[in-house]
Order: C-alpha cells, then sequence, then structure tokens
C-alpha cells in the first residue's frame, strides 16, 4: 500500500474513533529532560524513540521504528508498542476460564500472538494526561478494551504511563481493571533496543546480563507445551554472567528454526527487582532494567531482514534486542503456571525502570 493511502487510513481510524464525545486523533508526543529524550504515540501506546549521550556526549537513538505513524499501522514486527490483552503467545487460539471455552483470533498460524490481529498494539489510546518538559516529564495513555474484543471475554480498562523519572531513566506503568466479567491480562513493552544506534548495526558484541537461573522450555512453536521450567546451567541460555549475545546464538533456533534467541525467562526473585543489564563497549552505553514481572522474553530480532526504518536506516536479522517482561507464555493454558486471571474490579500492575548510563 502506498504511503498516501496509509496516511489516509491513520486518518479513517481517527475518524472513526468516537467514544465519549471526544474524537480520538493519533499524535507524537516528546517527553524531554536536558539531552535525554523519548517519543510516543498513541498509536498502540508505542514508543517511538529513546535518544541518550554515548561516552563522548554523542547523542543516537538507540530504539527501532518507523518514520511515520502511517507506517507503523501496517508493521508485523511490533515496533515498540505494548501488547495486549494477552500478550506473547496463546498455543491455538483458545482458553478455558470458568468452564467456558474461548476462541481467539489466530495471527500466528494456529496460535494467536500479542492480543490478536488487532490487540492494544493496534489501536488509538487516549491522551489522559501529558506534561512534556520539567523534573518528571510524563503521559498517561488509557485504552477501553470491550468486551468480545479479538475473543476475550469482559471489557477491561487499560492504562500506561511513560515518565522521565529521574536523570536517563525512563519508568514505565502498566495496569489494568476488569471491569463486568472475569478475563486474563498480561501487557508487554516490545521495544527493540541496539545501545549503539537503530540502524548502527547488530548487537551480537553486546554483553547481556540476565538475572535469571531458570528458563521456560519452549517448542518449536516457541510454547510451553510440556510445562517445564528447567535451569539454565550448562545451556546456550544461560546469561547469568555478563556474555556476548553472539557468543552462542547460532546454538539457538527461534520462530521458524531460524538461529536467535526467542527465550523465556523466570526472573530470579519477586517484586521489582533486577531482570536484566546489557552494555555496549563501543560507544559505552548501558541499560539496566528492573521489573516486577515473573518472566521476561528475550528476542535477538531474528526476523529482521532488509527490514526499512527510520532516517533511511535498514534494519538486518540480529539488529537489536528486545527485554519483554511478562506473566508466563500461555499461562492461560496451564494450571500449573500463575494465573493471569483478573476477577471484576481486580487491577493487574506492571512496572518497569529503565537505566541509562555511558
Amino acid at each position: 500500500m502506498a504511503r498516501g493511502a496509509l496516511f489516509l487510513a491513520v486518518l479513517c481510524l481517527a475518524a472513526s474513533a468516537l467514544a465519549a464525545g471526544a474524537r480520538k486523533m493519533v499524535g507524537v508526543y516528546e517527553l524531554k529532560r536536558g539531552d535525554f529524550s523519548v517519543k510516543v504515540t498513541n498509536w498502540g501506546a508505542i514508543i517511538m524513540s529513546v535518544v541518550v549521550p554515548d561516552s563522548k556526549g554523542n547523542l543516537a537513538d538507540v530504539v527501532l521504528g518507523k518514520d511515520t505513524i502511517a507506517e507503523y499501522v501496517n508493521d508485523t514486527f511490533y515496533f515498540g508498542p505494548v501488547t495486549g490483552r494477552i500478550a506473547q503467545r496463546v498455543s491455538r487460539g483458545r482458553f478455558a476460564l470458568d468452564g467456558k471455552v474461548y476462541h481467539l483470533y489466530r495471527n500466528a498460524g494456529r496460535n494467536t500472538i500479542h492480543g490478536g490481529g488487532r490487540g492494544f498494539s493496534k489501536s488509538i489510546w487516549t491522551v489522559k494526561e501529558f506534561v512534556g518538559v520539567g523534573d518528571s516529564p510524563f503521559i498517561t495513555l488509557y485504552y477501553h478494551s470491550f468486551d468480545g474484543e479479538q475473543g476475550c471475554p469482559g471489557a477491561v480498562d487499560a492504562y500506561v504511563t511513560y515518565r522521565l523519572s529521574g536523570p536517563y531513566v525512563l519508568s514505565v506503568h502498566m495496569n489494568a481493571t476488569a471491569l463486568d466479567r472475569a478475563t486474563p491480562v498480561s501487557l508487554l513493552q516490545h521495544t527493540y533496543w541496539n545501545l549503539g544506534g537503530h540502524g548502527s548495526g547488530d548487537v551480537l558484541g553486546h554483553t547481556l546480563r540476565l538475572f535469571a537461573s531458570r528458563h521456560t522450555v519452549l517448542d518449536d512453536e516457541l510454547l510451553p507445551s510440556s510445562g517445564r521450567v528447567a535451569p539454565v546451567a550448562g545451556t546456550p541460555f544461560d546469561f547469568r554472567s555478563p556474555t556476548p549475545i553472539g557468543a552462542r546464538i547460532r546454538q539457538v533456533t527461534g520462530e521458524r528454526r531460524v538461529a536467535g534467541y526467542d527465550a523465556n525467562y523466570v526472573v530470579d526473585g519477586e517484586g521489582m527487582r533486577p531482570v536484566a543489564a546489557v552494555r555496549d563497549g563501543a560507544s559505552g552505553r548501558a541499560l539496566e532494567l528492573w521489573a516486577n514481572q515473573p518472566t521476561m522474553q528475550l528476542y535477538t530480532a531474528n526476523g529482521l531482514n532488509h527490514t526499512k526504518g527510520k532516517g533511511g536506516k535498514v534494519y538486518e536479522q540480529y539488529g537489536a534486542l528486545c527485554l519483554e517482561t511478562m506473566g508466563y507464555v500461555d499461562a492461560v493454558n496451564h494450571p500449573e503456571f500463575p494465573s493471569q486471571t483478573l476477577r471484576p474490579g481486580q487491577v493487574y500492575n506492571h512496572d518497569m525502570v529503565l537505566r541509562f548510563s555511558f
């Protein structure tokens, strides 16, 4: 589809999205604190850019993405959005809850991924509050997910707040409330990171440390069909000590048996705690991630292949990594995993803190 047609599609979406008498418009919003800045759009609650200095003071955008909202509409790589209502994969696009079987929109072969064909990541969110500058710039976005959306039961009110909560600190707070029926909720933030700068090459030389001594065993469809959790010790999944991402990447496979990580880790401990630490030696930039979720999906952008990015850049395989904190994969079909079901009035909370240094 031509860019003009894509832009028209966005305008049509905005024009048709009328709720409670308020017109939802798609825009780009910048949070800025000194030389640290983040751009967000309310299309899919996407993080479009994160600009931070390197060890020599040179600024670079360390997030992969697109130039325009129109290009995000047809994006199939999930560059930067909040995904839901059920993040990651649901086996056969179905689950049972309170004695009833629910069938979801299947958008990954015979399975469902990231909420279906038009999940939270392909929807217009409402800007509730926006403060672009100051000591703690932030934006709060709201999305109402209706009963039956993509096959899920019950209505849900969801919010995400992006805040520059300290010098070179980006905080993400996601919450969701079940309004009228029991329903599963598991959200994740799907930003692609390259600390050398987006489009600067692969991340195989980035060193990665994960605070995870176990991983969820996934099958060829990246589903936990066995329900097993296994130690990472002695396997290519072991990042308990800082290790170059590319050191053992050829020993693991992700979707379609392509070499690379698309692995789910069980984070050690509980509550708000360290999850991951990444460093790019060439630029001196480092990223430390804390979160309160039980697992994290590590994805090394295995599927990128001469993919058009922003600013004239072209993204290739392993050009980024995603650090997707979340609930257990396919927990709706595995009673042995912690439940993701909310009863009416119950609230889901998901917090992330990303600290950059250089």
